[in-house]
């Protein structure tokens, strides 16, 4: 299998203290954004764009499209990455499920992605509230396209596996739960996490019918080429086909520092090797993040899925 990323030249790239031009967005704004923002605060509910200060934001409102974040806005760990509240959680929201679907019917999502907080302190991890999130979706619109990034799981991957593969009915689901970064930086970027058990995890939902599994990758925190592309081959072992790479940006100065800011064309020789290891759905620039653009490629049945307005 060849290689098609140099060896990456520090000296060459922006100095990690100052974005480079092609980071830098304009916010958005417009009809849709302003809908979107409405009633997500209407409807009291969590997003994930929110609540990790993501940078697409504004062109995903516009767009008519949000990520909800499932299971409150606190999570129960202190990635070194991440923007979320780590605390300790409320309880459980029981009505959320019904507020999410009404929210996705509101603003007519064809295609719908679902996140959430770690919520250790549950035994089933929150599985069961996106089982019924899930089970909602699904009765109140049999072809939309539904997409979950989920926590590990770590006090039972298989009862959440199957407890939300049965919510979907013999639907199609893609099922997204990121490594975010290599192995050698995961004390560091994910504590509370392991490496081995998110893949122990994304190979459970690989190997369901109608699951197809997914996961993501922050670079610029240090890690190097043949650490990257190492992960890539794992992901697909365990039977990962959908990738995203995107650039890690710092959300505050009280979170882990950018140490590379990765030009363009070194996510686009990334993709390349991706696609050549057979990951069949593959998005990598420095502005992805796992669930943007997330619907492309995606199919439920005899419905190509598709974002509209309402």
């Amino acid at each position: 299998m060849a290689t098609h990323i140099p060896v990456f030249d520090h000296s060459s790239q922006p100095n990690a203290s100052r974005m480079p031009t092609w980071i830098r967005q304009q916010l958005g704004g417009g009809t849709a954004y302003g809908k979107t923002a409405g009633l997500v605060k209407r409807q009291a509910l969590n997003t994930v764009c929110e609540a990790a200060h993501c940078p697409n934001r504004a062109e995903c409102w516009s767009r008519g499209t949000a990520t909800f974040m499932l299971l409150g806005d606190t999570c129960t760990r202190a990635c070194g990455f991440c923007n979320v509240n780590t605390g300790r959680p409320d309880g459980l929201d029981s009505d959320e499920p019904r507020r999410v679907a009404e929210a996705v019917a509101s603003m007519g999502l064809d295609y719908v992605v679902l996140t959430s907080v770690n919520r250790d302190d549950l035994p089933d991890g929150g599985a069961t509230i996106y089982a019924d999130v899930l089970k909602r979706l699904r009765q109140d619109n049999p072809q939309i396209g539904l997409e979950i990034l989920t926590p590990d799981f770590q006090q039972g991957q298989q009862a959440a596996i199957d407890l939300i593969g049965e919510s979907v009915n013999g639907g199609q689901l893609v099922w997204g739960h990121n490594v975010e970064t290599v192995p050698s930086l995961y004390k560091e970027v994910r504590k509370g996490s392991k490496y081995q058990r998110s893949l122990d995890l994304l190979s459970l939902a690989a190997r369901q019918n109608g699951i197809e599994a997914k996961s993501a990758l922050m670079l610029g925190l240090g890690e190097g080429k043949d650490d990257v592309l190492a992960v890539l081959r794992d992901l697909r072992d365990v039977g990962v086909v959908r990738i995203s790479l995107g650039q890690y940006l710092r959300p505050t100065r009280y979170h882990l520092p950018v140490k590379d800011y990765l030009a363009p064309n070194v996510f686009e020789h990334y993709a390349a090797d991706a696609r050549a290891m057979g990951f069949a759905w593959v998005k990598a620039g420095p502005m992805v993040r796992s669930s943007y653009h997330a619907e492309e490629g995606y199919t439920d049945k005899n419905t190509s899925a598709r974002i509209h307005n309402g």
